[in-house]
């Protein structure tokens, strides 16, 4: 039984958002541990060859909502296709999850609430108040966290896990990397759950 699945994801994706839940059911139900790897996507768009969303080709742009109603239908979920503050300074709020994670806290209820206040809410996560209000509604320490978020060792770790995004191929928000083998986005979820369930070896890219 494969050991972890590193998670690679930033809290502005809404592809993130609407995977997360059914990504923690899959590696629930075949108890696989996870390792969070939030990332600056313009960095890892900067080294692959992607592009943020405003300059994406406005074809691009429009085939984007087309998937976003999809998707939401397809998840049973109901947001913002244009939430408020659906574009802000993620770094802070994507190294305040790795902060918690480096402090020993789970953080799935904590990503369910943030990712739902950011596209459901239409909250403010660029607002620490509003991570640190988030975190303790969930019962973790909010204020402490924020602070080692901030540190310069949560900037470090930042950092390192773009440069392991990109040497694992991983090219956008999520990519899940089950024993070297990526799967990028959530709508790549029915092909990983069918790896986990059919124990295969993972699938090579240098053939």
């Amino acid at each position: 039984m494969p050991g972890q699945i590193d998670y690679y994801f930033s809290m502005i994706s809404p592809w993130a958002y609407m995977g997360h839940a059914p990504f923690m059911d899959i590696v629930r139900r075949h108890n696989v541990a996870v390792t969070y790897k939030p990332v600056a996507l313009v960095d890892v768009f900067s080294e692959t060859g992607g592009l943020p969303l405003p300059k994406r080709h406005p074809v691009r742009q429009r085939y984007r909502m087309f998937e976003l109603q999809r998707w939401r239908e397809k998840r049973g979920l109901k947001f913002n296709l244009r939430p408020k503050f659906g574009r802000f300074d993620v770094s802070v709020a994507d190294r305040f999850v790795i902060a918690m994670v480096a402090a020993g806290h789970d953080p799935d209820a904590y990503l369910r609430r943030a990712f739902a206040a950011i596209w459901e809410e239409e909250e403010n996560l660029a607002e620490d108040a509003m991570l640190v209000a988030i975190a303790d509604r969930v019962g973790l320490p909010g204020a402490q966290i924020l602070g080692a978020a901030r540190s310069e060792a949560s900037q470090a770790s930042y950092q390192r896990h773009v440069h392991e995004a990109i040497a694992s191929d991983v090219v956008g928000s999520p990519g899940y990397v089950l024993d070297g083998e990526v799967f990028w986005g959530q709508d790549r979820l029915e092909l990983l759950d069918d790896a986990l369930s059919s124990g295969r070896k993972a699938f090579r890219s240098d053939l």
